[in-house]
Formats: structure tokens, C-alpha cells, sequence
């Protein structure tokens, strides 16, 4: 069963008197569980690739399907509210929450998105924290963490409202290259105790080797093959 497909989809963007294609006509599948990878430099497509799944961007011409659902044809209150009950997001500059300590970041979604009480909350970010080993770091805030914890808060609280899909943009790109295998690490046992699909995107050789499937994009479009040179290269 598939969790995400693009048929046939192309997204522009407008830069002044220039149209600009970030997409070129994808066709692609990802299936339910799958562990998966989008490649490619700066500016191929695949952060582009991610907001359209992600329901934060809508495709010029094609359509995209994400748990069932054709989201390009969501507007943006349903598309907002399909993100909170089907899609967790782990950014590569964690974006969490300074003011609000570990437990409270990771709880915010289930507060904020989905005005879940107090009493079903709780058990909910216990239950994450205590899976991604940052259950003793509950009271500390983001400035006391190091760039691998705060990492885990993100997964964390990407995985606490039982999403069917995390979309993680270069979710190593800030780590050192230790940290950044831990971290691949702890997502794919995430997904092997969560039953989560995980589609991230990577120009990092050294994270490529952990995805079940890959989709390298260029310039936008999809290659049948990976490419033979730089940092692409992958076999």
C-alpha cells in the first residue's frame, strides 16, 4: 500500500518576471512503512518535494496523494488540519520552542493542534520521551541541550500524536557525523516500534546508506538512475 504518490507533478515558483521550476513532472511511490530517502544537491527539488506532502505547498499542475487523501485539492484550513492528525515534521534546525522546557515542547502539538486534555497528553510525551532516552531531560530547556538531544526532542514531538508520516528535512545537517548516525539510528527504531513511515531528504552520502528506498531528484526532476558524480554518488 502506498502512503505518498506524485503523479505526474510539477511546481513553479515566480521570482520576479522569471518562472522557475522546482518540480518537473515527478511520478513517484512510497510505500506504508517504508524508510525512505530524497537525494539530491541544494536546489534539486526535494525540500519542494517535502512541503508538497507535508501540505505546505500546493503542486502547480499533477496531483499528490498522502494517506488516501488527495491534498492538492485541500484548502488551507483542511490542509492544516489533515498535517495535525496524519504528518509529524523534524527540521534541521530543530525548531523548538525556547521558552518551553523539553516535556512542554514535545506536548505543544497535542495542546495547540489538537486540544487534546491534559490527562491524555501527559502519558502521550512520557511515552516518546521515555522511547527516544530523553525521559531524564523532561525539565530541561532547548539551551541546555547538546545538537543530538535536541534532535530527539524533535523526533519526539514529531511522533507524539501517532502520525502515519514524519517528513524530516535534512534532519542530520546540523550534527556532527557520529551524532548524525545515531540520530538515522534512533528514526528507523522509531519506525520499527511505531509502525511510522519516514521520508527525509539528504545530500549526505553518509545517511543515503540507511534508506529501504531512495528517489534521486536534479534540477528538479527524477533520475532513473543515481547519478555517477559528486555527492550523488551512490550505489
Amino acid at each position: 500500500m502506498n502512503i505518498v504518490s506524485f503523479e505526474q507533478v510539477s511546481k513553479s515558483y515566480r521570482m520576479g518576471e522569471v518562472e522557475v521550476a522546482a518540480l518537473s513532472q515527478v511520478s513517484l511511490r512510497i510505500s506504508k512503512g517504508a524508510f525512505a530517502a530524497l537525494v539530491g544537491p541544494s536546489g534539486s527539488g526535494k525540500t519542494t518535494a517535502l512541503n508538497l506532502i507535508g501540505c505546505l505547498d500546493l503542486p502547480t499542475t499533477g496531483e499528490v496523494i498522502v494517506a488516501g487523501q488527495p491534498v492538492s485539492r485541500l484548502d488551507r484550513r483542511r490542509g492544516a488540519q489533515f498535517r495535525g492528525n496524519k504528518l509529524g515534521f523534524v527540521f534541521q534546525d530543530f525548531s523548538l520552542l525556547p521558552v518551553l522546557t523539553v516535556f512542554e515542547n514535545v506536548e505543544y502539538p497535542l495542546l495547540m493542534i489538537r486540544d487534546m486534555p491534559k490527562a491524555q497528553r501527559r502519558p502521550a510525551v512520557e511515552r516518546v520521551l521515555e522511547a527516544v532516552g530523553m525521559a531524564d531531560q523532561a525539565r530541561k530547556y532547548p539551551a541546555q541541550l547538546s545538537g543530538g538531544q535536541k534532535q530527539r526532542v524533535a523526533i519526539a514531538r514529531a511522533l507524539v500524536g501517532n502520525p502515519e508520516l514524519v517528513l524530516a528535512d535534512e534532519p542530520t545537517a546540523n550534527l556532527d557525523g557520529a551524532t548524525a548516525q545515531r540520530v538515522m539510528a534512533l528514526m528507523k527504531r522509531m519506525r520499527e516500534e511505531f509502525g511510522t513511515t519516514f521520508v527525509f531528504s539528504t545530500h549526505d552520502p553518509r545517511i543515503m546508506d540507511q534508506a529501504d528506498v531512495t528517489f534521486y531528484l536534479e534540477d528538479g526532476r527524477l533520475l532513473d538512475k543515481p547519478p555517477a558524480y559528486g555527492e550523488g554518488r551512490h550505489a
